[in-house]
């Protein structure tokens, strides 16, 4: 396949960014989007020309550093698919692809398509620490949780923290990871004492960063990776009322 491609240059967070154009030949059904970008700066740098840097990792879908929005869908057209795991049978020879970073305001552009989400780390640390002595790793059996508390604890910490929730939603909210993030310490045992105030602390740490907030366009489940639905922000909103009632 022979691809045209719109890549956002921005050489710091402090520059002007543009779109450019790029031209990629030889691209097969069976390359990841990431390879073929690859392909492209090999190209590039053999060129003698500035490659196109851009944000990955374990190249899995775990982590969530592949922070791409194509043709104007955070991770691409695929759903519950993270962009290293987007393969280019999803598209047509000839096709124009456009790609460009988060566009999110507490994500701030360090260079072409890479972000700083450092705010979501930020956001985690708000939550602090667990204060009940967990001591040697217990049988798995000898703390019970009801099966349906499991379930849901484990769906919400399959969250990878990548952003594309706030990259998604109209408002530019975190909503969704935040929510993912109260709900799965909540629901088990050893994140229930600190319950109250970590919503308050995460929900506060949000705000400060400047993120907007949830109005239930629900954009942001549509791009989820891990298809974590807001259902969980309910769950954070109701835990953020009965916390402040308790106080």
């Amino acid at each position: 396949m022979k691809l045209r491609l719109r890549i956002w240059k921005q050489p710091d967070r402090d520059a002007e960014g543009r779109f450019e154009a790029y031209e990629v030949v030889d691209v097969t059904p069976d390359m990841s989007f990431l390879e073929m970008l690859d392909d492209l700066n090999e190209g590039l740098i053999t060129a003698a020309r500035d490659p196109v840097a851009f944000d990955h990792d374990c190249r899995e879908g775990i982590c969530g550093a592949c922070s791409l929005v194509i043709n104007g869908i955070p991770h691409g057209p695929q759903q519950a698919t993270t962009t290293c795991q987007l393969y280019m049978r999803e598209f047509a020879d000839g096709d124009e692809i456009w790609i460009e970073p988060w566009r999110v305001g507490a994500f701030p552009v360090l260079r072409d398509l890479v972000v700083d989400r450092s705010a979501l780390d930020r956001i985690m640390q708000a939550g602090g620490f667990i204060s009940a002595h967990t001591g040697a790793a217990p049988d798995g059996n000898t703390l019970p949780v009801p099966k349906d508390d499991a379930d849901q604890a484990f769906a919400a910490a399959a969250c990878i923290g990548c952003g594309a929730c706030a990259a998604a939603c109209p408002n530019a909210s975190a909503s969704l990871f935040v929510a993912a993030k109260i709900v799965h310490l909540g629901l088990l045992p050893q994140g229930r004492p600190e319950r109250d105030a970590r919503v308050r602390t995460m929900l506060a740490q949000m705000d400060a960063e400047g993120f907007g907030y949830c109005s239930n366009h629900r954009e942001c489940e549509a791009v989820c990776p891990k298809v974590i639905g807001i259902d969980r922000i309910a769950r954070m909103n109701r835990d953020l009322y009965l916390s402040l009632l308790r106080r």
